[in-house]
């Protein structure tokens, strides 16, 4: 059978295009030190060769996402909107509360001040998951000043989604080391916790640490298909079917077009499309 094409398919990450993509990425330039890195409007400029291109600034980028997402089966879409510079995502929630989900990423470096802005913004958008950036933020995955934020996303039934592996920015990769997820799985066994853009190179050790932990996730945000780790598809062909969830990266670095060319020749099993491509985010977003 392969992939369904009727799914109605659940995006666990997707940004809107801007007329200037330097501004998106802003929060990272302060940590890049080399040249080149500070030249890149998208700041892994360097491993993704077909960006989408910045929209015309009187686009709707609104409108320009839900054509890709009509045009490709996407049902539904989780956009961030916890950045108060930009108006697309929070548009997008109150526009179109059928089409897009809400969903936050925070600094852990703010304290209460962080707790504070969650729960205005669970209150104000209906929230359903929190993301992080730990290279960004210069803090590692298990410190301290995560912990909070970790205690208010289980106090809120809520999963945190959180970049793990080496960063594509250059930037120093101790923060993100996927060894650091087991000590917060333990202190925190009831935390929805969902890994990020590949947590290469060990992506033996997170499906190690999938089996070990039960509310451990993989997304397989920002890979294009064909480079999805063969560890991740075999373990969602056989004991992970559950744990792995869909997320492209469009329109940060890969094109809808590129993303479904692509997806239908992964080797998952009939029974793993369905829940990878839609039940499986419903159920840790907490949608069904």
């Amino acid at each position: 059978m392969g992939m369904p094409t009727d799914i109605g398919i659940i995006d666990t990450m997707v940004g809107f295009p801007s007329p200037d993509r330097s501004q998106v990425y802003k929060f990272i330039q302060p940590h890049l030190r080399d040249e080149e890195s500070k030249s890149f409007s998208m700041p892994a400029a360097y491993m993704f060769k077909d960006v989408p291109p910045e929209i015309d600034p009187e686009a709707d980028p609104v409108a320009v996402v839900l054509m890709n997402m009509d045009a490709h089966g996407v049902e539904r879409a989780m956009v961030n909107v916890a950045k108060d510079d930009r108006e697309a995502p929070r548009r997008a929630i109150r526009d179109f509360p059928d089409r897009f989900i809400a969903c936050a990423e925070l600094d852990p470096n703010g304290g209460m001040d962080t707790i504070r802005l969650l729960e205005r913004l669970v209150a104000d958008f209906g929230v359903r998951a929190v993301t992080t950036t730990p290279f960004a933020y210069r803090v590692a995955i298990n410190d301290a000043r995560y912990y909070p934020l970790y205690a208010k996303c289980v106090e809120l039934d809520l999963p945190i989604f959180v970049t793990a592996g080496v960063p594509g920015p250059r930037v120093p990769m101790a923060d993100q080391k996927v060894e650091l997820i087991d000590e917060v799985c333990w202190f925190f066994p009831e935390l929805k916790f969902v890994m990020r853009h590949g947590a290469e190179p060990w992506e033996a050790l997170a499906v190690k640490l999938m089996i070990k932990w039960p509310n451990l996730y993989y997304s397989t945000s920002a890979f294009a298909p064909r480079y999805y780790p063969q560890a991740i598809i075999d373990y969602a062909n056989t004991r992970g079917a559950d744990k792995i969830i869909y997320a492209g990266y469009f329109p940060a670095g890969l094109t809808y077009d590129r993303i479904f060319s692509e997806l239908p020749d992964v080797a998952f099993k009939d029974e793993v499309w369905p829940k990878f491509l839609r039940t499986n985010a419903e159920r840790i977003l907490g949608l069904s």
